[in-house]
């Protein structure tokens, strides 16, 4: 018998989806919403059994997350809060266009805030803590929309027109605005830069779980404040805005907020012209474990998905792609009648009561205080999960015919007296037409019910924010025990200055008066920098604690996590975990607490892989430790190209508050970290130290007579030449492991007729700065007696040729020439790695000791101090290749 298909199949399909609604209808009415989710994936597990397997999607509907049945009302009064961000907007608005009449190309933003004061204005009113008690939420507002922050401020009264006025002219005598968020530039009003796009979103994940981290190790008691990022759209192109938003969920950090503002637009152009970003980043947030919160219709459109019974409008809204949401945005409602709901006549039946004008002015989510007042309060009250809000706004709302939704939008800094008028028109500002042209800014009586209504909610909330202030005392322990040991040397014994590291890591976790507050990071390495000893000692920081056994139980040295642990061990994530380092090198003003972060990485991927985040760590006056380990570009044997460091000490100069070491011995590390403990956690310095250690061992000798004080100034007198009555003289300089190399080469000299002095120089960073002070001071008071550059005074009263070798770039030493009695000649590590052992590595870029002895020979001869033929002999002794290939072009 042939099988038909019943004429009445789509009837029958109706009645069966009927009846089964109808029974997920009872189901839900029972009020157990984990028994629907249940019920659910019980359907689906039976489907896929019998072979009918659903397609997978990460993303829901085209629609709000929250149905408007589940809203709460906004409370307090929705009319002043909106006067109130009428004037925001018009402040921020004016900021911008009175700054770039004043000084054509000055710059500032407009857009970004028109399309986010919505969603600042609902926190602010609502939901963001100050700082009493410290307790207050940790709040990373997106850069762009600085101009909106500083314009509430005004009307908070904690920032005066004047710095309105000058805003991003900071110099100015009477005060200005720095242009973003920058805690070095405005330390009691911003906590953490976040201009340099998708870093604040990677920062705030980690200081989210580092929040988590103090309240586990009992040094801060447990709160109920939020972490919450504020970022654009397009922002999560950046690789580390979504890089580590697994992290987050792994972590359950529930108690951080993402909002991301999705206006639909980057700088030049649509996010995703052929697509949809809203879905895309449901998709990824959800698919990482995140509660995801969908603003997109505002309270406008309720009524008519109320009646899209059928599905067919949320259909429609899913299948426009955003450049075409954009198009939309700009055109008329007459445009939008015809092509968004033009497309079928049960689309346009359904509007049909509203007019072309009404139409227009159908709200989106971002821009409906009700809508984000119940995200926001969602996300707060949700546990379990940290929470990403998507909310649909229009990039320069507000800005009309200037700039509303059009791609040129960002760019926009200038509005014409009547774009003005327009704006302040549509947003009852009342400035007459004929101030209108001037742009002023406008701040109400303080007795208004706008300045009294926004106070009273800031205090009840904790205070203003942003805000930024120092709540700790300073650290006066006494720390001479814990690094007396290491001013004796290793007696003989080999050591790398890494072993010494992670001893005098050892001691300070160990001490009474500073241990807890020590906070070592490392990513994933641990193990091959010697610190595994740790693992067992202080324990490796989980939440959850360690849930099973590991696999080296049996050993001494296990691998042990601990809720209480100490150390970040933070995967292979230099980003995540320099992150980490920011919160912990910060926490002295978001937590009052003094938190010490020793953070050790491959040197290679410190500066160089992750130097954006150091800059925006130094902007946020962070404190503690990075140490570059297996530094320089020949003491890592083997590794090669991409692992071996000869810039980083470079790099480090370009960071004005970072202080750079590299040094050779265990003395000198311990006289450093000793001295920053003591600048940076007693003296409250805004510096950082950068010191490379390296994995080569050598025994150590003990600290010379007299040593410290050039140290830490950056260069001291290692040792005298044995033959001192010489003819021939030198002062040779060296740094980190190279140092053992210029030692040698002093001993080969002696063969040669030369007295050869040897310098340790701990910093060319701080020879280099103190110079140039020092010149600075000399230019403005020519008057007064010079002063003198330290290094001039270690080298003015010597004799001979100088020349400095390091396993850094040849710019490094070169870098304080000019301050040299005498020429410098300068070697180096200038070219790409190799892989090879340390000898041929040495030898390959000529910063071995020959070829320093041969150096110092050239430049003798050079200045007439001996014979050349000298030198030809030398190249001979030494087996040196006069033809070998340049390793800096090679």
């Amino acid at each position: 018998m042939r099988n038909t298909v019943p004429k009445d199949a789509s009837d029958v399909e109706a009645v069966e989806q009927r009846e089964w609604r109808e029974s997920l209808d009872y189901v839900i009415q029972q009020g157990d919403r984990g028994r629907v989710h249940r019920l659910l994936d019980a359907l689906r597990h039976h489907a896929r059994m019998a072979g009918a397997s659903l397609p997978f999607s990460a993303v829901t509907s085209y629609v709000n997350s929250i149905r408007p049945e589940d809203e709460t009302p906004l409370p307090g009064s929705q009319e002043i809060e909106r006067r109130i961000k009428s004037l925001v907007r018009w402040n921020a608005m004016a900021m911008v266009v009175r700054a770039n009449r004043q000084s054509d190309g000055i710059g500032g933003h407009i857009s970004t805030f028109a399309s986010a004061a919505t969603l600042y204005e609902v926190g602010f009113n609502h939901f963001f803590k100050g700082k009493k008690d410290n307790e207050g939420d940790i709040i990373y507002f997106q850069g762009h929309a600085s101009p909106g922050i500083y314009a509430r401020a005004f009307l908070e009264g904690r920032i005066s027109a004047q710095q309105l006025h000058n805003f991003r002219r900071e110099l100015s005598e009477t005060g200005g605005l720095s242009s973003y968020p920058h805690p070095w530039l405005m330390p009691e009003f911003w906590e953490f830069p976040t201009v340099s796009m998708g870093l604040g979103p990677i920062m705030s994940i980690y200081q989210a779980r580092f929040q988590r981290y103090l309240e586990d190790r009992g040094l801060k008691k447990p709160t109920k404040q939020k972490v919450w990022a504020f970022l654009g759209d397009g922002e999560t192109d950046e690789p580390e805005a979504l890089g580590a938003i697994s992290l987050a969920a792994r972590e359950k950090l529930e108690n951080l907020i993402f909002v991301i503002n999705c206006n639909l637009q980057r700088l030049d152009g649509p996010v995703r012209g052929n697509g949809q970003i809203i879905q895309e980043l449901e998709a990824v947030f959800r698919g990482a474990g995140w509660n995801v919160i969908k603003v997109i219709w505002g309270s406008d459109w309720d009524p008519l998905l109320a009646k899209d019974t059928d599905g067919l409008l949320a259909k429609r809204m899913g299948e426009v792609v955003d450049g075409q949401y954009q198009k939309y945005a700009v055109e008329s409602g007459a445009y939008l009648r015809e092509h968004f709901f033009g497309t079928d006549p049960r689309l346009l039946d359904m509007v049909k009561h509203l007019s072309d004008d009404q139409l227009k002015r159908l709200r989106l989510g971002g821009h409906d205080p009700v809508k984000v007042y119940n995200a926001y309060k969602a996300a707060t009250e949700h546990t379990g999960q940290p929470t990403v809000i998507l909310a649909r706004t229009i990039k320069g709302y507000g800005l009309g015919e200037a700039g509303e939704g059009k791609n040129i939008t960002h760019q926009q800094k200038k509005m014409n007296e009547s774009d003005l008028r327009s704006f302040r028109t549509r947003f009852g500002i009342p400035i007459s037409d004929e101030a209108i042209a001037d742009a002023p800014f406008y701040r109400p009586a303080d007795d208004s019910p706008e300045l009294e209504y926004l106070r009273e909610r800031r205090k009840a909330l904790g205070g203003f924010v942003p805000s930024r202030s120092v709540r700790v005392e300073p650290i006066n322990a006494p720390l001479d025990a814990v690094f007396e040991e290491f001013y004796k040397g290793t007696d003989g014994r080999k050591a790398s200055t890494t072993m010494v590291f992670v001893r005098i890591l050892s001691q300070l976790l160990r001490n009474k008066e500073i241990g807890e507050l020590i906070v070592p990071i490392v990513p994933d390495e641990a193990r091959t920098f010697g610190m595994e000893s740790l693992f067992r000692a202080v324990g490796i920081y989980s939440h959850v604690g360690q849930r099973y056994e590991p696999v080296d139980m049996d050993t001494l040295l296990y691998y042990k996590e601990a809720q209480d642990g100490q150390i970040l061990e933070e995967g292979i994530t230099e980003a995540g975990s320099l992150s980490s380092f920011i919160a912990a090198g910060t926490a002295y003003a978001t937590y009052g607490v003094n938190t010490i972060p020793f953070f050790i990485f491959y040197s290679m991927f410190g500066f160089q892989r992750v130097a954006d985040l150091i800059w925006a760590g130094a902007d946020s006056r962070m404190r503690g430790f990075l140490l570059g380990a297996t530094a320089g570009r020949t003491t890592l044997a083997g590794e090669g190209l991409q692992h071996q460091d000869g810039q980083s000490h470079v790099y480090s100069l370009a960071t004005p508050n970072c202080i750079s070491y590299d040094p050779a011995y265990a003395y000198e590390l311990a006289v450093i970290i000793q001295d920053g403990i003591r600048r940076m956690y007693r003296d409250q310095e805004s510096v950082f130290y950068y010191l490379t250690v390296m994995n080569e061992q050598y025994a150590m000798p003990a600290m010379p007579d007299g040593a410290r004080e050039g140290i830490l100034k950056g260069m001291y007198r290692l040792s005298k030449a044995a033959n001192g009555k010489a003819k021939a003289k030198a002062q040779l300089l060296g740094s980190g492991t190279i140092l053992n190399e210029v030692a040698a080469a002093a001993k080969l000299l002696e063969k040669y007729g030369v007295a050869a002095d040897v310098w340790s120089v701990t910093s060319y960073n701080e020879l280099y700065r103190d110079a140039n002070a020092c010149d600075r001071w000399n230019m403005l008071h020519p008057g007064e007696k010079p002063r003198v550059p330290y290094v001039t005074q270690c080298l003015q009263d010597t004799a001979g040729v100088i020349v400095a070798a390091s396993d850094y770039l040849k710019v490094l030493p070169a870098s304080i020439d000019r301050w040299m009695p005498r020429r410098l000649r300068s070697l180096g590590t200038d070219g790409f790695g190799r892989s090879e052992a340390r000898k041929e590595l040495r030898e390959f870029f000529e910063v071995e000791s020959r070829y320093v002895a041969l150096a110092t020979l050239a430049e003798l001869a050079q200045s007439g101090e001996i014979d050349g033929k000298v030198v030809a002999q030398a190249i001979k002794d030494f087996g040196i290749n006069p033809d070998k290939k340049n390793p800096a072009k090679d």
